[in-house]
C-alpha cells in the first residue's frame, strides 16, 4: 500500500484544495500526476440540485462520446430469429434467448458490459431483474437498449456510448476516457457529457441545478471544476 499512498500524496500536491479549476487546467494537472501501472480511467462526478426520490426529478440518458471511452464494451443481445442473426452480424459478443437464463442465474455469468434486448424478449429478461438490476445491467428503452434496431444499438455502444444516471445521493458518476487520451480529447468528451446533463434538467428541478463537478483518476485525488 505504501507505493499507492506515496503516489497519491505526490498527485495531491498538484491540486489546491477547494480551488475550482477550468476543465483544461484540471486535465493538464492529471497529465502531470505520477502514472499508475495501468491506464487509469478519468471519472466525472456531478452533484445535482434535484431529488432522485421523485420520478419527475430523475436525470438519466445516454450520450456517444466523440473520442470513445477507451474501453471495449462487450455486448450481450437477447433476440430470436432474424434479429438474433442481425445482432451477430453487427458484432454482438453474445446472442441468445431463454437458454441464457440458467447460465446467468446459476452460473453467475457476467462476461459482458451491456445488455440489449428486442421488446419481445423483455418478458424473458424481466425474470433476471433481481440479478441484473443491482448490477445496472437491465436493458431500458430510455438508454436505447430495448429496441428493434439492434444494429444501431450495438454500433453506438461499441463506438463509445455511455449512460449517465443519478445515484441515491443525487450524484452522477461515470468514466469519460483514459489518462492516455490527453487533455484535448478528454475535454471534448467532458463537454459532450456536461451538455447532455444540462439538457436533461427536469422541469421540476428548482434552484441551482449543477451543485458541484469534480473529476478524478481511478487512483487519484478529486479536482473541483469551475462551472461558471
Amino acid at each position: 500500500m505504501k507505493k499507492m499512498t506515496k503516489r497519491y500524496a505526490e498527485s495531491a500536491k498538484l491540486v489546491e484544495k477547494d480551488k475550482e479549476y477550468e476543465i483544461k487546467e484540471a486535465l493538464n494537472i492529471i497529465e502531470k500526476m505520477p502514472k499508475a501501472k495501468f491506464d487509469e480511467t478519468v471519472e466525472l462526478h456531478v452533484k445535482l440540485g434535484v431529488d432522485s426520490k421523485h420520478a419527475d426529478q430523475q436525470v438519466r440518458g445516454t450520450v456517444v462520446l466523440p473520442n470513445g471511452t477507451g474501453k471495449t464494451q462487450r455486448v450481450l443481445v437477447f433476440a430470436k430469429g432474424p434479429k438474433a442473426e442481425e445482432a451477430e452480424k453487427a458484432g454482438a459478443d453474445f446472442v441468445g434467448a431463454e437458454e441464457l437464463i440458467p447460465k446467468i442465474q446459476n452460473e453467475n455469468w457476467f462476461e459482458y458490459d451491456v445488455i440489449v434486448a428486442t421488446p419481445d424478449m423483455m418478458g424473458v429478461v424481466g425474470r433476471l431483474g433481481k440479478v441484473l438490476g443491482p448490477k445496472g445491467l437491465m436493458p431500458n428503452p430510455k438508454s436505447g437498449t430495448v429496441t428493434m434496431d439492434v444494429t444501431k444499438a450495438i454500433n453506438e455502444i461499441k463506438s463509445g456510448k455511455v449512460e449517465y444516471r443519478l445515484d441515491k445521493t443525487n450524484i452522477i458518476h461515470l468514466g469519460f476516457g483514459k489518462v492516455s487520451f490527453g487533455a484535448d480529447k478528454l475535454a471534448e468528451n467532458y463537454e459532450t457529457i456536461m451538455n447532455a446533463i444540462i439538457k436533461a434538467k427536469p422541469v421540476a428541478a428548482k434552484g441551482q441545478y449543477i451543485r458541484s463537478v469534480a473529476i478524478t483518476t481511478t487512483m487519484g485525488p478529486g479536482i473541483l471544476i469551475d462551472q461558471k
